[in-house]
């Protein structure tokens, strides 16, 4: 990636934490209850089987109500592999069974299968930001930029209206979002 876009996205990281570490705690939970409605009446998330979510960690949209509301889905959780490469793999999700990782958030047990990134059908994906376009901003590791170009899955970006950007810089490893959902509408991305 060239330096200045890498400069140009982490100026942008700084600037996206301080707006959503300002939303007020009930702002969230708002917004987050939503968000969850939105995703509960979408047709293709009823038509999706097996689900990628994610836990939610330093203000986050929290989606894990879908997860108890809606146990008939199979729910996967992505777990961050160590190593001089580190990757994401997905876990079967299962109430009770969540570490911590050292970042912070929760993750699935090491010991829960395995579930091929070609068995998802939708994922819901995290961010700091994201725009209009599908082009998302990231926390900076390129954890799902790894994964996301190989995923057959449908992509529906997760962001507060706050942070729906007019225009987040996309590199040629970034993997734009099919959709986009936040507090306010669920809607298809615009290219």
């Amino acid at each position: 990636m060239p330096e200045s876009l890498e400069k140009t996205k982490q100026q942008l990281r700084t600037s996206c934490r301080r707006i959503r570490l300002g939303l007020a705690e009930e702002q969230r939970d708002l917004a987050s209850q939503a968000v969850c409605a939105l995703i509960s009446s979408w047709q293709l998330f009823n038509h999706a089987h097996v689900i990628l979510s994610y836990m939610p960690i330093k203000g986050e949209l929290d989606l894990r109500p879908l997860l108890s509301t809606h146990p008939s889905k199979t729910w996967v959780l992505p777990r961050i592999l160590p190593g001089p490469e580190p990757a994401l793999v997905f876990h079967l999700y299962q109430p009770g069974q969540l570490e911590r990782h050292a970042f912070g958030m929760l993750e699935p047990a090491s010991h829960l299968p395995i579930i091929p990134p070609g068995q998802i059908e939708l994922a819901l994906i995290p961010g700091l930001a994201f725009d209009r376009r599908g082009c998302r901003l990231g926390y900076g590791g390129g954890y799902y930029d790894r994964c996301l170009g190989s995923f057959t899955a449908i992509r529906l970006g997760v962001t507060f209206a706050a942070l729906l950007l007019p225009k987040v810089p996309c590199g040629e490893h970034d993997v734009p979002m099919q959709w986009l959902v936040s507090e306010q509408a669920l809607f298809a991305a615009q290219p």
